[in-house]
């Protein structure tokens, strides 16, 4: 055995080892089912595993297959997986289903090729599912596992994808030809648990002697930390009640959230004031002038980009407004909860629910 491939067996097996001991029971690693590992991996993308595991379980009582999921409607499927943000992850999820239940009798092709053609399959996706499903040799590099080969071979700059190339390479000697998945996986619980962004618990690593940027004492500036060229967005919505229901519409098709629902608004403008700018988009977006606006409520979310306040108001309208047949619409606010919304509007679709029923 050349020296090489000692040092890629003791550092392989160190990893596989501390996995076994120290792997949370996390509910996708209860089953091979690679319906389920597919729809844990999409759900973790840009998530946290905090997040994702009540709307796992919940996705799954909804569509605990491939074919509940090709057969239910778009617009419940986005309902289902509101709270995890990146909706079109979700509409990829929609899109494979039915793919994979017209194409391949709902089962999932065990070639790279073919499953990384089906929509919402990268590189990453394809490769976890094929080594943790079907034990196939596929490396796979999330941010976790881009962070942790960064710092053993001290490689600096950004943990972008810049990196992967070069980080595939050093890996190579390391991949075992058994138990592909598990060692993917247990590259990634390292750097959730013991290789984290900020302050690494280097000690308690179980390849601490094979790390570089360690024994450089380097681990806390690799990688360099992203910059979030983020900026901010101030938004106004009214809140326009008739018989019971208040005024919905639905976002394009394509786009940002693109078809979720919201209240009607939008933007303000630099030197609007913000009944001004709400006043202004209801002329623009319902053809009516705004009446009597109270402010109800304000808040805030992010998004990778930007950061957005939205202010709601209570409204009435002085005229009948002007309604597209397909994207707006009067909804009764028990009927709300069939209707998929962006984070900020559903946090104000609660705190009516909370108000009316306190009524």
């Amino acid at each position: 055995m050349s020296s090489k491939a000692s040092h890629g067996s003791h550092f392989t097996r160190a990893i596989l080892l501390w996995f076994q001991a120290h792997k949370r029971p996390l509910p996708w690693r209860k089953t091979r089912d690679p319906y389920k590992i597919w729809v844990s991996e999409i759900m973790l993308q840009q998530t946290t595993v905090g997040a994702v595991i009540p709307c796992y379980e919940k996705w799954l009582k909804l569509y605990p297959n491939i074919k509940s999921l090709a057969r239910a409607p778009l617009q419940k499927v986005l309902k289902a997986w509101q709270g995890l943000g990146y909706y079109q992850r979700a509409r990829n999820l929609h899109r494979s289903a039915k793919i994979l239940s017209q194409k391949y009798g709902e089962k999932f092709p065990g070639r790279y090729e073919e499953l990384k053609a089906l929509p919402g399959f990268g590189s990453y996706t394809t490769a976890a599912v094929l080594s943790i499903v079907f034990d196939q040799p596929y490396p796979v590099i999330d941010a976790n596992v881009r962070r942790v080969l960064m710092r053993i071979y001290r490689i600096r700059g950004e943990a972008d994808a810049d990196h992967d190339k070069i980080l595939l390479e050093r890996l190579r000697p390391h991949f075992p030809k058994k138990h592909a998945g598990t060692f993917n996986q247990a590259l990634m619980e390292l750097g959730a648990l013991i290789c984290k962004p900020r302050n690494p618990l280097c000690l308690l690593c179980p390849v601490q002697t094979f790390c570089k940027a360690f024994k450089r004492g380097e681990q806390e500036v690799i990688p360099r930390p992203k910059k979030r060229a983020s900026h901010k967005i101030e938004a106004v919505v009214a809140i326009i009640r008739r018989d019971g229901k208040v005024l919905l519409q639905k976002r394009p098709s394509t786009g940002l959230l693109a078809g979720l629902w919201e209240f009607p608004g939008g933007k303000k403008k630099s030197g609007e004031s913000l009944k001004t700018a709400l006043a202004r988009e209801m002329r623009e977006e319902l053809g009516a002038e705004l009446g009597q606006a109270r402010f109800l409520m304000k808040v805030r979310h992010s998004y990778t980009q930007f950061d957005v306040t939205l202010h709601a108001y209570e409204g009435t309208l002085q005229s009948e407004p002007r309604l597209k047949k397909n994207s707006q619409r009067w909804v009764g606010l028990r009927s709300l909860q069939n209707y998929p919304f962006p984070s900020g509007s559903a946090k104000i679709v609660n705190a009516l629910k909370e108000r009316q029923g306190s009524k």
